[in-house]
């Protein structure tokens, strides 16, 4: 089997997903923020629904410390399919006291943004919203069925996952419940990148090497910015550094590279032993940090 094959039956899987939201859901979502993954769903949704428009909105849930570089990106995206986009701000449930805002040193907004995601789906009744998680990002990923349930609270439980059997897809809920769907999930980082070349996408500058200040702590190189709590004595530096993932400004550390081409960036993950969200800082507050995050709603 040719890669070139391999990528193909990845996304007629993918695809093929797509199409069963469509056709199972009300109101479904397209959860976009500008990253790879979400970048790839996005030329996937065009296979699958072009010449018509996407048979659902791109929503984006904006912690306010994202990196500008993949803002700027997501606006001249959206421009140039013609979409709707809906954007929702971790600042507006703050204003509204319904999460508190972090602080000390690893203070960030990331896990906050669960209660303005379980808001936005709320607020625009949304039956269906469709990420671009994949099962090799970390264990409790691999837990997710492609259609996974979430109850009418938004959580998640593993025992309620539903079987899967034959590319069957079950998108049967009760009122007030939604489903979260992973179009993506049998894809690796390294797909997502052969497929990022296959299809020649644009993609945010800040995944391929570049010169940027930064902190270091603990070991990681911490984008430097107004919204991390540097403390006194921590060494600001400038290295050639590129993002695996582009989270949060505030629990993203980036990677040393050189890698400032696609191929370079292929060979690079090729030979990491590193996972992708090894970076996040977000997992490792406990063992169980992403796992506790999706059964409170997290996506």
């Amino acid at each position: 089997m040719t890669d070139l094959k391999y990528l193909q039956e990845l996304e007629d899987e993918a695809i093929y997903i797509m199409r069963e939201v469509a056709a199972q859901f009300e109101r479904p979502a397209l959860l976009f923020s500008g990253g790879k993954d979400s970048i790839t769903l996005v030329r996937l949704a065009e296979k699958a629904f072009r010449p018509g428009r996407f048979p659902f909105i791109l929503l984006h849930v904006d912690t306010g410390h994202n990196f500008p570089e993949t803002i700027d990106f997501r606006d001249r995206l959206v421009a140039r399919i013609g979409e709707r986009l809906e954007v929702r701000y971790v600042q507006t449930s703050i204003d509204q006291k319904k999460v508190k805002e972090e602080s000390g040193k690893y203070a960030s907004r990331n896990a906050l943004q669960t209660v303005t995601l379980l808001d936005a789906i709320e607020e625009l009744k949304l039956d269906a919203c469709i990420g671009g998680a994949r099962r090799d990002e970390e264990k409790a990923r691999a837990k997710e069925r492609v259609f996974s349930v979430r109850d009418e609270f938004g959580q998640w439980d593993a025992k309620r996952q539903r079987p899967e059997l034959w590319n069957i897809y079950n998108g049967r809920i009760q009122i007030g419940e939604n489903v979260r769907v992973f179009p993506i999930s049998n894809w690796t980082e390294l797909d997502v990148w052969n497929y990022i070349k296959k299809e020649n996408l644009e993609i945010p500058s800040i995944y391929y090497a570049h010169r940027r200040k930064l902190v270091m702590r603990d070991g990681f190189l911490w984008p430097h910015s107004e919204f991390l709590n540097i403390e006194e004595g921590e060494p600001i530096v400038e290295r050639s550094v590129r993002f695996r993932t582009v989270g949060d400004m505030t629990c993203t550390a980036a990677v040393e590279s050189e890698a400032d081409q696609i191929d370079q960036i292929i060979a690079e993950i090729s030979a990491s032993t590193i996972t992708e969200r090894g970076a996040r800082i977000d997992d490792k507050r406990s063992e169980t940090a992403m796992e506790n995050r999706k059964e409170a709603g997290y996506f």
